[in-house]
């Protein structure tokens, strides 16, 4: 399934900003983090319809990956 892409940039925004907020780092930052994930992969590809997840749930498994 794919979803919209304007909503898909919306969505892309929040997480954006939610990865800003929980990991305190500047929104320029984020985005870099954001655009160069597994999971950000996975959403543009409409892959396990992963852009039907929750942002906060998106921002958190994005903060793992950067653990692993």
């Amino acid at each position: 399934m794919t979803a919209d892409p304007t909503l898909l940039q919306m969505k892309y925004a929040r997480i954006i900003s939610l990865l800003s907020k929980k990991a305190d780092i500047n929104e320029e930052k984020a985005m870099d983090l954001f655009y160069n994930s597994k999971t950000y992969y996975l959403i543009s590809n409409g892959i396990s319809d992963f852009h039907c997840l929750s942002d906060e749930y998106l921002a958190e498994e994005i903060l793992r990956e950067q653990q692993k």
